[in-house]
C-alpha cells in the first residue's frame, strides 16, 4: 500500500471515529486535551528509536502520526485550517530556511548554516519578537539548556574556542564547590545549575546533546543493576540488604 493510499485510510478511521455513529470518547476530545497524548506516544516513539527497535519505531511514529492528523481534524471541523495548510506552511518554511539548497546562497560551513537559518527564522517574526520567544517552555531543563546554547550561539554569543568553554567549566565547578562549602543550600542549587549549564554547552560544541547521552547513561545504568539484581536472586540474597562492597563486587562483575 503507497504512504498517500495509508495516509487516507488513517483519515478516514478518524473521520468514522468522529461521525455520528463514532466513538464517545474521541468525539469528546479537543486539540489541547490530546496535547499529553501527543507528548506520551513521542516520549515512547524516541524510546524505540534510541533503542534501535525498527518496529516498535514503527508502531509509536504510526500512533504519533494517528495523533497528530487526529488533531489536524479537530481544527479543521471547527474551520481553523485544513491539514494541508499546515503541510503548505511547512513545506513554505523549508524551502525559506534552506536558500543553500533552493536558492543560490553559499555556505562554507555547519556554523554559517545554523547562523543563517537563524537569520532567517528572525525575519520571519515580527520586530517585537526576541531570540528566545520561540523557545517552548515546556522543555525538559536538560533539553532545554541545549536550545538555549545553540540559540546563543547562532547569534554569535559563545565561546571564541572550546578551550574557553573548558575553563569557564573549571570556574563554574570551583564555584559550586565553594557554595558546598559554605554550606548555602540555595548557593549550592544554583552554581550545580550553573556547572550543569556550561557542561551542556561543551557536549554541544563537541557534537554532543546532553539529554540523548545521558539517557544512554540512564539506561545503562537502569541495564547493568537489572542483571546485579539477577545474579544477587540467583545467590538468593536481596540487593537492598547488601553491603557496599558487595555491591560493588556485582557491579563490576556486570560490566
Amino acid at each position: 500500500m503507497s504512504n498517500s493510499t495509508s495516509l487516507e485510510k488513517l483519515k478516514t478511521v478518524i473521520s468514522t471515529l468522529l461521525g455520528p455513529d463514532g466513538c464517545p470518547w474521541d468525539k469528546d476530545q479537543t486539540p489541547r486535551s490530546l496535547c499529553d497524548y501527543v507528548i506520551e506516544e513521542s516520549f515512547e516513539m524516541v524510546e524505540a528509536i534510541r533503542a534501535d527497535d525498527s518496529e516498535e519505531a514503527m508502531e509509536e511514529l504510526g500512533d504519533v502520526m494517528f495523533l497528530l492528523l487526529f488533531i489536524a481534524e479537530l481544527y479543521e471541523k471547527k474551520g481553523s485550517f485544513k491539514l494541508a495548510d499546515a503541510l503548505d506552511s511547512s513545506s513554505a518554511k523549508m524551502i525559506r530556511r534552506h536558500p543553500h539548497v533552493f536558492a543560490d546562497t553559499k555556505i562554507e560551513n555547519q556554523e554559517e548554516l545554523l547562523k543563517n537559518w537563524e537569520k532567517i527564522k528572525r525575519s520571519e517574526k515580527d520586530d517585537s519578537k526576541k531570540t528566545f520567544d520561540s523557545l517552548p517552555k515546556g522543555l525538559p531543563p536538560l533539553l532545554k539548556a541545549y536550545r538555549i546554547n545553540s540559540k546563543s550561539a547562532r547569534t554569535g554569543f559563545t565561546f571564541e574556542s572550546d578551550e574557553q568553554c573548558v575553563q569557564q567549566l573549571e570556574s563554574e565547578w570551583k564555584e559550586w564547590n565553594s557554595a558546598l562549602e559554605s554550606g548555602d543550600a540555595a548557593k549550592s542549587e544554583e552554581e550545580f545549575g550553573d556547572y550543569l549549564f556550561a557542561l551542556v554547552e561543551l557536549g554541544r560544541r563537541k557534537g554532543i546533546k546532553a539529554n540523548s547521552a545521558l539517557d544512554v547513561t540512564n539506561n545503562k545504568f537502569l541495564k547493568r543493576f537489572s542483571k546485579m539484581e539477577d545474579i544477587a536472586k540467583e545467590q538468593k540474597k536481596d540487593v537492598s540488604e547488601m553491603e557496599l562492597s558487595e555491591l560493588n563486587e556485582l557491579w563490576n562483575k556486570v560490566k
